[in-house]
Parts: structure tokens; C-alpha cells; sequence
């Protein structure tokens, strides 16, 4: 919210629509249209970062994204899992590898701890 009000552009997506926007795009011939409208964001926000594995097709999807944005614009990876475990679900051990590199080598680590979710300790409902 905080960038939004400094008048960043700002887009939050959950990894499994962004995955399957990307796919969508990449079936009917859009695939470079849509990457270049996420590389224009100032901060790309990615909730649910590797709560399931990834295929071959999304991790090298993912790889363009994170790619296509290194060095141009800030990206959150918001994730229940430590970025220890991420290399695992990437897969293809070459991929995982240069997706994780672009990631972890310039960026900022917030862990947030605790035994009651969020939601519970804010008091939010469903």
C-alpha cells in the first residue's frame, strides 16, 4: 500500500495466475506483449511463491519473469516456505539455479514468525 501511495506502479498477482496468464499468453502468440507489461511495474508483488512445484514450462516462464525484471524494477516474493526449500520446487536443477541467483544475491530477507497465522493475530475473518 505504501507504494501505491508514493506512486509506484504496483501489481500484486499470485504466482499460480501469473503461471497461468503466461501460459495463455505463450498459446496465443502474446507471450512477449505480457512480459513486457510486467517488466513496466515498479513493484511486482508475487504472493504464494512456490507453495506447489513447478513444471519444466513455468519454471522457465518463471525465469523470464524474474529475468526480464532483474536490475529494472523491485520484486516481493511473499512464500511459507525459507528460500532453502525453493530449489526443490523450481526443479531443473539449472534453472532453479539461475532463477535463485537473480533473486537472492540482490535482495532483502523479512521473515515473519510465529505459530498463529496473520489473520489470526489481526483478528480477519473470512
Amino acid at each position: 500500500m505504501a507504494a501505491c501511495r508514493n506512486y509506484y506502479s504496483t501489481k500484486y498477482v499470485r504466482l499460480p495466475d501469473l503461471l497461468n496468464e503466461l501460459a495463455v499468453a505463450r498459446g496465443e502468440g502474446q507471450f512477449l506483449k505480457v512480459m513486457k507489461v510486467y517488466k513496466k511495474f515498479s513493484l511486482l508483488i508475487l504472493d504464494e511463491w512456490m507453495l506447489l512445484p513447478l513444471t519444466d514450462t513455468q519454471s522457465r516462464n518463471v525465469l523470464e519473469i524474474v529475468e526480464a525484471r532483474h536490475h529494472t524494477g523491485s520484486t516481493v516474493f511473499c512464500s511459507q516456505f525459507s528460500p532453502e526449500g525453493w530449489h526443490s520446487k523450481i526443479g531443473e536443477s539449472t534453472l532453479a539455479d539461475a532463477i535463485l541467483d537473480r533473486i537472492v544475491h540482490d535482495s532483502y530477507s523479512i521473515f515473519i514468525d510465529g505459530e498463529d497465522s496473520m489473520r489470526r493475530r489481526k483478528g480477519i475473518n473470512k
